[in-house]
């Protein structure tokens, strides 16, 4: 019985923390404030011993939504006010402009030059005179704003003005066809089944992933029984 119990706990857990997470927003799943990480290590403590407890269980389910509603909270009060997102979020930090480093503000930040370069490098400054402001989001991320001459061409820089691609729509999937979508980009299967044999193939069953690129209409193909490579090039 308290095998069973403990399973039935587990599955409970994790239909809460899924409940929950949606309630606090996809913000849990992406770069992490100091109190989103707080509160998500806290409810994820909480569930693991919500699925083990069996004397009283809804102690721990108690406590997972109390934190899930403080964070609910916290996220309106933060919406709403540039102070309350300074007190919990923090507010962005300059760490270089214009030549200069911020020593005190590499202090506030918790953050050392050897780290500061690693992030530079990473976002592919490896000289510190490309870049004409870095700054240290509250997320702990680096944002990097880089000296014009070095910043990537626009094509409004040599008066070209491309056409506005769309989203590609997924119309074949591992040899299904995924009738919604194709009715979607405004085609059917006459068509498909027409593109399919002017690109040498006989069926949706040969495609691993077929797309169409709603901008000129077109469809991309990828078979399914490829060879496999015998060599990683990533060793």
């Amino acid at each position: 019985m308290d095998l069973l119990k403990v399973a039935f706990t587990s599955a409970a857990s994790v239909v809460t923390l899924f409940l929950l997470t949606k309630l606090m927003g996809n913000k849990q799943l992406s770069q992490l404030s100091m109190f989103d990480y707080i509160i998500g290590i806290s409810i994820g403590s909480i569930a693991a011993e919500f699925a083990t407890e069996l004397e009283n269980p809804e102690r721990s389910l108690i406590a997972m939504i109390i934190y899930a509603v403080i964070a609910f909270c916290v996220s309106i009060v933060t919406g709403k006010s540039a102070k309350a997102r300074k007190i919990v979020n923090g507010k962005p930090l300059i760490l270089f402009d214009k030549g200069k480093l911020y020593r005190e503000n590499f202090r506030k930040a918790r953050i050392d030059l050897s780290d500061f370069l690693t992030h530079c490098r990473n976002l592919g400054y490896f000289d510190l005179s490309q870049v004409q402001t870095a700054v240290f989001e509250y997320n702990g991320s680096i944002s990097i704003l880089p000296v014009e001459e070095n910043r990537p061409i626009q094509p409004t820089d040599v008066n070209i003005k491309p056409v506005q691609q769309e989203l590609l729509v997924n119309v074949i999937l591992d040899g299904n066809i995924n009738e919604p979508n194709l009715k979607h980009t405004g085609n059917n299967k006459v068509w498909l089944e027409k593109e399919l044999h002017a690109q040498g193939f006989h069926s949706a069953k040969e495609i691993f992933l077929g797309t169409v690129n709603t901008t000129d209409n077109t469809l991309q193909l990828y078979a399914r029984d490829v060879p496999n490579k015998s060599c990683d090039i990533f060793e």
